[in-house]
């Protein structure tokens, strides 16, 4: 599913209001129905009370044809018009008669703080203050307005957007947003929704398709594209019949030191579950039993040293190699590492402590063979590609950085982005549970395995974390977030393939 900004969804609204050869009025109770529709089915005739806050623009609209199609329903709806300018929108104009039409309980002004509604705890908030086209912070009364319904701990739903919230940049720290427990957006979601600054103000989130122009929305470029189901389904490369486990790659994992050989372990036990056709890990000799003894499937090549990689000399012509979980900074390392770049031609996945090397020696950028896949979290990448004013500048960083060295970037979060070909790509499957040590390395060892078994870096990387967070989905499913470890994830990369297809 594509993100596009505020300026394609107005042009998105302009074509379609053209080429189906409607008025803005009838695309805006299209809009509101589906959202009327979507309250009606989880409420199923509550008598609950439902306060409504409606701006004077085209948000204010929408939210005054749910309030009028939820009266229809005989929903007990009350609407606070948020008077905050003398302007209004035609749309909005049009239909506050119509509502007035249907109901004698007319909408009440707020026109300063003295007019606030008090908000029971019991009741119901719809925010259809502002959309997507706000463009400075709220002040005076407004702000005080956002903060009275985020003090009421009321459930609220946004339309569209949190008021208060921007679709292209953060808000401050004296900014006033809602803060949503749902939100339910139009045709598609908004780049914001997904940012660590912002994403906790949109709370559990819902896009209602509401038939904007087909033709635009395939083939106008997005700002990103975010990956659910649909489209991870679509890279999936299956198996012929008649193969055998040379077509497959092969992986090698090379990292660890002493203590620390359960990443490797991880990483290597991932790429085998996701497919890779042969596992070789290169390790010091303090791991040569334990992975063995736990993963029998792989193959073990060990350093010269008991303790730390010093010289990797694997001898091998691997159709990838993962390095860095596990592996340290010792100087006699991060040498074997920059002999181990300048010796490999074909891409290279680098996590952990190998990113931690690059980030420290900048030189080694220039090693890096092009389309290899980088995994940082945000404190590796900060070391890596230096501070940030905010996420969007992040992303502008990111995205300088991935195309001056030809390179793949994972960035790691709630949402991992992935960053590679001039284009983003957000993730829509995991959970909080995976946030649990050794979930990176797991990652890394499926995107190795993927690559392996000749998918291209990029869609590697994209399948990769997809199945990554479906894996933890299903794993969460059954055991709850709380007792989710790394290794479930690993193990459980076949029902997440299965379920890839399910219905």
């Amino acid at each position: 599913m594509k993100i596009f900004s505020a300026a394609q969804l107005k042009k998105a609204d302009e074509l379609s209001i053209k080429n189906q050869n409607i008025t803005s009025t009838q695309l805006m109770e299209r809009a509101a129905s589906h959202v009327s529709a979507e309250i009606h089915k989880r409420l199923q005739n509550s008598d609950i009370a439902i306060k409504i806050f409606c701006g004077v623009g085209n948000n204010g609209g929408d939210g005054l044809v749910i309030a009028r199609q939820l009266i229809e329903k005989d929903y007990n709806v009350k609407v606070f018009v948020v008077n905050y300018t003398d302007n209004r929108s035609d749309d909005f104009l049009i239909n506050y008669d119509r509502l007035k039409e249907t109901t004698n309980d007319w909408p009440e002004y707020i026109k300063s703080a003295s007019d606030f509604p008090e908000i029971d705890q019991n009741e119901f908030v719809i925010d259809a203050i502002f959309g997507i086209g706000l463009n400075r912070p709220l002040e005076g009364w407004i702000a005080k307005l956002v903060d009275h319904i985020n003090d009421s701990n009321v459930f609220v739903l946004s339309i569209d957007m949190p008021s208060g919230l921007f679709s292209d940049r953060i808000p401050g720290e004296q900014d006033r947003v809602i803060s949503a427990n749902f939100t339910i957006s139009f045709q598609t979601p908004k780049l914001v929704f997904f940012l660590p600054q912002t994403m906790d103000f949109v709370g559990d989130l819902q896009i209602l398709d509401i038939g904007l122009d087909r033709e635009f929305l395939s083939s106008e470029k997005g700002q990103a594209e975010l990956i659910s189901k649909p489209e991870a389904r679509l890279l999936y490369q299956p198996r012929k019949s008649n193969s055998h486990k040379g077509n497959y790659g092969h992986t090698l994992v090379v990292g660890g030191s002493y203590g620390k050989i359960g990443s490797v372990l991880l990483s290597s036990k991932a790429a085998l579950r996701t497919g890779a056709g042969l596992v070789s890990t290169f390790i010091p000799k303090c791991g040569y039993t334990i992975l063995q003894t736990a993963l029998p499937e792989a193959m073990v090549i060990v350093d010269k040293n008991d303790e730390k990689l010093t010289h990797i000399d694997h001898g091998m012509d691997p159709s990838v190699i993962c390095f860095g979980m596990g592996a340290g900074k010792d100087p006699e390392t991060l040498e074997a590492f920059k002999q181990l770049l300048e010796q490999t031609k074909n891409p290279m996945l680098i996590d952990a402590d190998g990113l931690n090397m690059i980030s420290e020696h900048k030189e080694l950028l220039k090693f890096l063979p092009r389309q290899s896949v980088l995994t940082p979290h945000p404190k590796e990448l900060q070391r890596l590609i230096g501070d940030w004013k905010d996420d969007f500048d992040k992303l502008k960083k990111v995205e300088e950085f991935t195309r001056n060295h030809d390179v793949i970037l994972v960035l790691k979060g709630s949402h991992t982005f992935i960053f590679g070909e001039g284009n983003i790509y957000i993730n829509n499957s995991g959970n909080p549970g995976m946030a649990t040590a050794g979930s990176g390395d797991v990652l890394s060892g499926i995107i190795s395995g993927l690559i392996s078994q000749q998918y291209q870096p990029l869609v590697a990387a994209i399948l990769g974390v997809y199945l990554h967070g479906l894996s933890g989905d299903i794993v969460a499913e059954n055991r709850s977030y709380q007792a989710l470890i790394s290794g479930d994830i690993a193990e459980n990369m076949g029902a997440a393939f299965q379920s890839l297809f399910a219905d």
